[in-house]
């Protein structure tokens, strides 16, 4: 017979998921409720109030899809696109070729933009590729783990709007570790997920769509309901194949009128509602001076380290730091040691970075002082006998320095 689940107690130090902050999980073990109790409509309600903070917008359709991080993309590609589409993804990581596949899967005309790993496009680039392609839909990463790179925003919504474009942004790596103002930067939708800088558990999806987004996905609904456009023929118009995904369907579950769609899964509705409400309760920008603060600390260490830090570091995220693995060094000893002998996890990476960088994540619970010292700790000891030539203790020091103490 199986034995009771009994993990050790890792420090989860990789580019997400992170350790859940231990008010997440307390909230997770609330009494189970059905989906049309009075109290749980109450909750959901309260999820779609908090997150509009998170997302610092106003948009009536600020909701959870019920999944990883992976089903808020999909459900708002899937939702959007329409066959033909012309559909412009901005690749600067392995996250943007995922887009690229789920609109393909979509049936969209996809025009893929590639900036070399480690870097990401200016507004200049994107302006011409505007020009040149004519999408009706962009989906970009904010920030993407894969390169620890973050995609500046602020321009790309008026550019979208200048050429009457749908902007998608997944926003998975940075939503509450960085600047997202959705409503002053004209992001028309945008998904993210709990398990990285809101210090959650992986499983729910949290989602905000404007009015120029909610036109088009009901726009699906008219041709369903048989309003053909002129010359348009029984069993043509841009209706969605996903039912689970659908958009207009999980917006009607959310309403005031509670159309059933499907279970929403209580549990890790409770985790989204916890997640906003313990990140707004400390408030946005100290919540990004906490993240930054902690990248600061630890690039500080890494430095001290006699390692070189990966990509433009005017455009890192300060949530996920990727560092080159130096030479003479096995890379996956390393992790290995990392996790066997002091229980911390970190991260390689994918594609043209696999076996040359690890990724080491400050994100959500995990962007503390104590979390940060200790890998630094951890990875001095385990660099040493691996032979790298550095200054012990050095790292440390300099992470305290970065942090003023």
């Amino acid at each position: 017979m199986a034995e009771d689940i009994n993990p050790a107690p890792r420090l989860l130090m990789g580019p997400g998921p992170i350790n859940a902050d231990p008010r997440v999980l307390r909230a997770m073990s609330a009494q189970l409720l059905g989906q049309f109790d009075p109290q749980f409509r109450a909750y959901m309600r309260e999820t779609m109030e908090l997150y509009r903070g998170v997302f610092q917008t106003a948009n009536r359709w600020t909701l959870v899809i019920d999944g990883t991080a992976r089903a808020g993309i999909e459900a708002a590609l899937a939702s959007v696109i329409e066959p033909g589409d012309r559909v412009l993804v901005p690749v600067f990581g392995r996250f943007g070729h995922l887009k690229v596949e789920i609109a393909k899967r979509c049936g969209a005309d996809v025009r893929a933009i590639e900036a070399e790993w480690g870097t990401v496009f200016d507004a200049g680039a994107l302006a011409a590729a505007m020009r040149e392609h004519r999408p009706r839909v962009v989906a970009v990463s904010h920030g993407d783990t894969s390169t620890t790179m973050a995609q500046p925003l602020a321009e790309l919504g008026r550019l979208c709007r200048e050429h009457d474009a749908l902007l998608y942004v997944d926003a998975t790596a940075t939503l509450g570790g960085m600047d997202l103002p959705v409503d002053a930067w004209q992001l028309d939708l945008v998904s993210a997920g709990l398990q990285k800088c809101l210090g959650g558990p992986s499983g729910s999806a949290p989602l905000t769509l404007n009015e120029r987004a909610e036109s088009r996905i009901m726009r699906r609904r008219h041709i369903e309901a048989g309003l053909k456009r002129p010359g348009e023929k029984d069993g043509e118009g841009p209706i969605i194949r996903s039912n689970y995904f659908d958009l207009a369907m999980v917006i009607d579950y959310w309403s005031e009128s509670a159309l059933n769609h499907h279970t929403e899964a209580t549990t890790m509705l409770y985790a989204a509602r916890e997640c906003a409400r313990i990140l707004l309760a400390e408030g946005l920008p100290q919540a990004f001076a906490r993240h930054a603060a902690a990248s600061r600390a630890l690039c500080a260490g890494l430095v001290a380290m006699e390692l070189e830090l990966f990509g433009d570091q005017k455009h890192k995220m300060p949530n996920v730091t990727g560092v080159h693995i130096p030479a003479g060094v096995d890379g996956e000893k390393v992790r290995r040691a990392l996790l066997e002998h002091f229980n911390i996890e970190i991260g390689t990476s994918f594609g043209p970075l696999h076996g040359k960088i690890w990724r080491i994540g400050t994100m959500g619970y995990n962007a503390r002082k104590d979390a940060v010292l200790t890998t630094l700790a951890a990875l001095e000891a385990v660099l040493a006998a691996q032979k790298h030539k550095f200054a012990r203790g050095a790292a440390v020091d300099a992470a305290l320095a970065a942090y003023g103490a």
